[in-house]
């Protein structure tokens, strides 16, 4: 079972990634999201816990099981250790490789571009970021696996600018040394009416 990585105790601290989730991160990137013209993708610094809108407080396994998502024929071991590896956010670091230029973003700040990229940015400002054809913004959980390390389960999010957004969790497979999306779950959507007086639609 894949476990938290600690760091020395002390306010602050905060679980890191394993550098191996870094090829799953990128498989669905490449897969579910980057199209031809993208120039940069923006990523959420720290992971989450929270999958959904109605979620309230931490994840657990009961409250997921509850949701029947990939119709209840998810692994009771996998959701163990996917709950048990979100209970606190983790920091994701410079090791992503889909072949975008990325940047890092803390709430609704852009950070630097990392020395580790060798792709700079022309600005750090965000307003000059949005002018790119950018991707903005994605914010993972952390992976959790099966005992034998031949399933994984994360969620990927995509809340954008304007309001509208969705939510997926996908599950991964391994055959060999070879991981494949499984299948995807859609968790939330919320898709913004132009020619309504409403405000956005919040479907689960």
């Amino acid at each position: 079972m894949t476990m938290p990585a600690v760091g020395l105790a002390g306010e602050g601290t905060v679980a890191s990634i394993p550098v191996e989730d870094y090829a799953r991160y990128d498989q669905i990137i490449t897969s579910k999201f980057l199209h031809s013209e993208t120039q940069l993708v923006l990523l959420e610094r720290k992971t989450t816990g929270q999958i959904a809108p109605d979620q309230e407080g931490s994840l657990t396994s009961a409250w997921l099981q509850q949701q029947g998502y990939f119709d209840g024929t998810l692994p009771v071991e996998l959701v163990r250790d996917f709950v048990a590896v979100n209970q606190e956010p983790a920091r994701l670091e410079g090791r992503f490789q889909f072949g975008t230029r990325y940047r890092f973003v803390s709430g609704n700040s852009v950070e630097e571009p990392e020395v580790s990229l060798a792709q700079p940015v022309l600005t750090a400002r965000l307003r000059s970021v949005q002018a790119m054809p950018v991707l903005d913004r994605l914010v993972f959980s952390r992976i959790g696996y099966n005992l034998r390390q031949t399933q994984a389960l994360l969620y990927v999010g995509n809340p954008r600018p304007d309001g509208s957004g969705a939510g997926f969790l996908v599950w991964m497979r391994r055959q060999g040394t070879a991981w494949s999306i499984w299948d995807t779950e859609v968790v939330w959507t919320v898709r913004i009416e132009p020619e309504s007086d409403g405000g956005p639609l919040l479907a689960p």
